[in-house]
């Protein structure tokens, strides 16, 4: 197990975003997250990140407290985050985006240059952020985490925006991260037949709380997930 929480909760005044939210993930495996909007997806990433610190409930990372740490400790640690809508410097050339993320590396274990030969940046090596594409933008945001070399990568919304060409390059990407990096993967995703997919086990969250926690091929037999998420009844599924 490189990351487990326990009895997480996180409130913004009145508002509960997460409720007693309990997951484990284990090292080498791709965790899918998926559920409605409002569910507490991106605020979960943002809790276990350091961006929020928890309103209750116990992070351990890697054999580690991580609950109270902020966001750079984190990182620092060997957990590295993308976010929903791409960010890059915008002025800063591609190799300059993927160096200010090796800062924040462990251990520097992968050069700036092995990570843009990794991802097929070499080409863009020297273009400023602000000409580059969608999806080479989520590249570039990737390779940046990447750079930090760390061991639990967590993915927001990746393919948001992409056409289903680069859906498909995407994820061909994101299985070269787990195969050759030996990284692992959690990854928050509306397309929710594409996490099944690529998951190893995924987890759905629903109003801050988890409904389903287990193997993605049995996501369409919950009924708890039928009934809140899917919001079909069981019979017309297959349809």
């Amino acid at each position: 197990m490189i990351l487990e929480a326990r009895g997480v909760s996180k409130s913004f005044g009145k508002l509960t975003a997460l409720e007693n939210v309990d997951l484990h993930v284990e090292e080498g495996e791709i965790f899918g997250i998926a559920g409605p909007n409002g569910a507490g997806k991106s605020t979960l990433f943002n809790v276990i990140s350091g961006y929020y610190p928890p309103s209750s409930g116990r992070i351990s990372f890697n054999g580690h407290d991580i609950t109270r740490l902020r966001s750079h400790q984190v990182c620092h640690r060997g957990l590295a985050r993308t976010f929903q809508i791409p960010k890059t410097f915008p002025t800063m050339t591609v190799y300059d985006n993927i160096r200010v993320g090796s800062t924040f590396g462990s251990s520097k274990k992968h050069s700036i240059d092995e990570t843009i030969d990794f991802l097929n940046l070499r080409d863009q090596a020297t273009m400023v952020a602000s000409n580059l594409d969608l999806y080479t933008t989520k590249l570039v945001m990737l390779a940046a985490a990447l750079a930090t070399d760390c061991r639990l990568l967590m993915l927001d919304e990746p393919l948001a925006g992409l056409s289903v060409v680069e859906i498909n390059d995407f994820l061909k990407v994101v299985r070269k991260v787990r195969e050759e990096r030996h990284i692992t993967i959690m990854m928050i995703e509306h397309l929710l037949d594409t996490l099944v997919d690529v998951s190893d086990r995924m987890m759905i969250l629903h109003n801050g709380g988890v409904i389903y926690t287990g193997e993605p091929e049995k996501i369409r037999q919950d009924q708890k997930v039928i009934e809140v998420y899917l919001g079909e009844k069981e019979d017309n599924l297959d349809s």
